[in-house]
């Protein structure tokens, strides 16, 4: 009789380990969810951010097209009431960067141009592939920061005249 009371034991301890390596694989699962879904994020708001700029640009006045010069120029996007006689509003909000939770992003300048925003993680994507066109240069990045949206317009080139 003695014999069978470090059974009960063994068996206890056997189903905590089951448990906690379970609840482990759960947490992981619950950790890689939450990552992608701030991924899906960033990608809406980079580009929110990117046709933001794009609307602005197109929508400046006369023919000479502008963009933003600072970040400060983003509060345009949200309401753009200096440049035009009509008010615009490119983009709702400045929105926080989903990988860091701050409202600090990268800036991507073209000479004094504000061309495009981009996170200041360094951490490694999820994702590698499949982007829409427009975002494959995001194709096996090696973090956050280099997913940068950018816009930049595509020149109209002028038909060849037939001879």
């Amino acid at each position: 009789m003695h014999r069978q009371y470090g059974f009960s034991y063994v068996i206890v301890m056997f189903l905590v380990a089951m448990v906690s390596i379970i609840s482990v694989r759960a947490m992981e699962n619950t950790q890689m969810t939450l990552r992608r879904e701030k991924e899906a994020e960033l990608m809406m708001v980079g580009l929110a951010y990117r046709n933001a700029i794009r609307s602005y640009y197109e929508n400046s006045p006369g023919t000479a097209k502008t963009y933003p010069q600072k970040m400060e120029g983003l509060g345009r996007l949200i309401n753009d009431t200096g440049r035009t006689t009509r008010p615009q509003r490119h983009l709702r909000q400045l929105w926080r960067d989903p990988i860091t939770g701050s409202k600090d992003w990268g800036l991507v300048y073209s000479g004094d141009d504000l061309i495009g925003v981009y996170s200041l993680s360094n951490q490694e994507p999820i994702k590698k592939d499949g982007f829409p066109p427009e975002l494959a240069s995001f194709k096996d990045a090696k973090a956050y920061s280099g997913w940068q949206f950018v816009y930049q317009p595509v020149p109209v080139v002028p038909p060849a005249t037939l001879p």
